[in-house]
């Protein structure tokens, strides 16, 4: 994933289907960005490799989908797509982006709380799911040519960059970018935020996540000092 100081989309963008949601009930989502590791990589000999222990963390955000808060019905009609978070590599950003390193892995982490104002956060019901298949590098320049075109050839926001000259070898027009649609079934069950260590399977909710209910409660408490709804 590309990042630049003013900010750079997701492509392809993270999105889910999310079923078994109370209909009735409003739920907020959420997303944010976690290290995978504590490694730097490099791209040498057409391959990624460690390269050194990781540079300081970046302050931690999290990105609120602006639909929310929606009744449960509403999300499960149709894929959710959070194809509005920005990445950035600039530490001194103020407009909420998403801070990373560049040429370290992260991994997307996804939020369910079931909650009618974004300022009871805190104090909701939450679920967390991640998805290995959604880890990436940030980079501030593609590395790898093949990836370059593949996103070239697939974004809509790249048409400047596309050659219209010359057609694009059939096999690589087969090739689709995913769009991550897995299903997120919610149980309804409450996740108790604790001091125990974390336990995040891959597609399967939390049992216990200190770090996300902290990080849910810094939230809402600079959406009250701003009132940004």
């Amino acid at each position: 994933m590309v990042i630049t100081k003013s900010g750079r989309r997701m492509f392809p963008p993270f999105k889910v289907r999310v079923s078994g949601l109370d209909k009735k009930a409003k739920y907020i989502l959420l997303m944010d960005i976690v290290a995978a590791d504590d490694c730097r990589y490099k791209f040498h000999n057409s391959r990624w490799m460690v390269a050194g222990k990781a540079d300081p963390e970046m302050p931690k955000r999290m990105y609120i989908h602006p639909d929310s808060p929606a009744t449960g019905e509403q999300w499960m009609a149709k894929p959710v797509a959070f194809h509005k978070l920005k990445l950035t590599n600039n530490i001194s950003d103020k407009h909420g982006f998403t801070i990373l390193n560049s040429m370290h892995k992260y991994q997307p982490r996804f939020h369910i709380v079931r909650a009618n104002d974004i300022l009871k956060l805190p104090y909701s019901t939450f679920r967390t799911y991640v998805f290995p298949e959604t880890d990436f590098i940030a980079v501030t320049a593609y590395q790898n040519d093949k990836i370059t075109q593949l996103k070239i050839d697939n974004n809509p926001f790249a048409k400047g960059f596309r050659d219209t000259g010359n057609a694009r070898p059939r096999e690589l027009r087969k090739v689709l970018v995913q769009e991550f649609l897995a299903p997120v079934p919610f149980t309804g069950k409450d996740c108790i935020p604790s001091s125990a260590a974390s336990e995040v399977l891959p597609g399967i909710p939390c049992r216990t996540f200190r770090p996300v209910y902290e990080l849910l409660g810094t939230c809402a408490l600079l959406l009250a000092q701003t009132g940004e709804p």
